[in-house]
């Protein structure tokens, strides 16, 4: 995915360009959030909570209904953040959580994909929700491993957004095992693009380079 740069001169990702694309419609509906009383952690639970149902139903093999409760928890997702924005409390513990819930989220629908293979006796379904999950955790992994080393790395050509944009279409139009194969190969291409990113800088940093 190409990376663009802002006027700082930091790379910006597709995920940081659709934020402030789509920041004058989600401001709105954040202020109405907010003035109804919901919190930025509700919104982040009933997030949580929606992918979670959605899951069950793919779980059943009823693709279409839980694609479109997926993609119906793809803007309410988005909404904590800019709650959190809009109300002046953003913290790093709401960043925190809002990064551990996103990985529950799509953990829980892989996983309601992976055990409807599972008792579909679909041995190719299984091992494509299962590298889809790896890939997928890992992508965030690698991230999170470098910054703790004083490093950042947010390249690569399937990041969550990516990831959602593939996963929620391929449920509503009834190809999951598409979506699968598409997370599972370009997520664990992104993990090595990060790695290698990572290694990048790592002997920049050193004077190998």
């Amino acid at each position: 995915m190409e990376h663009i740069a802002d006027k700082r001169g930091t790379r910006l990702t597709f995920t940081d360009m659709m934020r402030v694309r789509f920041k004058g419609i989600l401001d709105p509906i954040g202020v109405f959030f907010n003035r109804l009383g919901l919190t930025p952690n509700m919104m982040t639970v009933l997030g949580l909570f929606g992918n979670a149902v959605g899951a069950f139903f793919l779980l059943r093999g009823e693709m279409l209904v839980g694609g479109l409760i997926v993609l119906a928890m793809g803007p309410i997702d988005a909404l904590d953040g800019t709650m959190a924005r809009l109300r002046g409390e953003p913290t790093d513990f709401g960043a925190f959580v809002d990064s551990v819930t996103d990985r529950y989220s799509e953990l829980v629908i892989l996983g309601g994909l992976l055990l409807y293979y599972a008792m579909q006796g679909n041995f190719v379904g299984v091992v494509a929700a299962y590298l889809a999950a790896a890939g997928s955790v890992l992508v965030s992994y690698t991230r999170a491993r470098a910054q703790s080393l004083g490093k950042e790395t947010k390249i690569g050509i399937l990041t969550r957004l990516e990831r959602y944009l593939v996963l929620a279409p391929s449920l509503v139009f009834n190809v999951p095992l598409a979506g699968l194969w598409i997370i599972a190969t370009l997520a664990n291409i992104t993990a090595l693009q990060r790695i290698a990113d990572v290694r990048r800088q790592f002997r920049s940093t050193n004077g190998h380079e």
